[in-house]
């Protein structure tokens, strides 16, 4: 039992590589859940900025190509923009995180998770395509809490996807957004501060791991002690 964390980890990692390199197009159609899931926290990212700062969330968009738009007014523009990139490499480090290391929160997380997506689908409604995922995805969520045990490895498959999808798509998936960031913070352009951004999300993954780790050790010491 001393390495079924780590185990458990370079399972789900194999999974994921397995399936987005050499899957082919059946493992792009498998991992388009989850390619949209990442938007959603993405674009989720945005709104939170928005409301944090004192501004408001009108709608929230997500697209069948997996690009999307978080419609906001108010609020603090900077904090707004890097939410979407930043923000989503923080809930896909905290899901991470939480499922392998704090197991009486992963239900809750589940639960915090579907019902976010419930209130985007009703509440920030723009389109049916969007409301459609998110409704099918929390009902989908929400079977695995109640037919399966496998809440754990579903919440670090989460969180350990949206972390790789967001660093293979850095120069992709937050151009807009590093576009108009860097007409607010002229210091930088654009490509420099995608390269920023990519350094304190890989950072967060690597001080994610750091702990899991430490607190592993701490754990067979205290089971080699007793």
């Amino acid at each position: 039992m001393r390495y079924s964390l780590l185990v458990r980890l370079f399972i789900i990692l194999l999974v994921y590589l397995g399936l987005f390199y050499f899957g082919g197009q059946t493992g792009q159609k498998i991992l388009y859940p989850l390619r949209i899931l990442v938007t959603f926290l993405h674009e989720l990212g945005h709104a939170l900025g928005a409301i944090f700062t004192g501004g408001e969330v009108r709608n929230l968009q997500i697209n069948p190509d997996g690009s999307g738009f978080a419609m906001t007014a108010g609020g603090n523009r900077s904090i707004i923009l890097m939410g979407g990139y930043l923000g989503s490499a923080i809930f896909g480090n905290l899901l991470f995180l939480i499922a392998a290391r704090a197991k009486p929160l992963i239900k809750p997380t589940l639960i915090l998770l579907v019902f976010g997506m419930i209130y985007a689908a009703i509440v920030w409604y723009t389109s049916p395509f969007a409301s459609f995922f998110l409704i099918g995805f929390s009902i989908s969520v929400i079977l695995v809490m109640w037919l399966t045990n496998f809440e754990r490895e579903v919440l670090m498959f989460f969180g350990l996807a949206s972390i790789l999808y967001i660093i293979q798509d850095f120069n992709v998936g937050p151009s807009s957004d590093l576009q108009k960031y860097a007409e607010l913070m002229v210091i930088f352009p654009a490509q420099v501060w995608m390269y920023i951004w990519l350094i304190i999300a890989l950072a967060l993954f690597l001080w994610n791991i750091k702990i899991i780790l430490k607190l592993e050790r701490n754990n067979s010491a205290d089971t080699l002690e007793i």
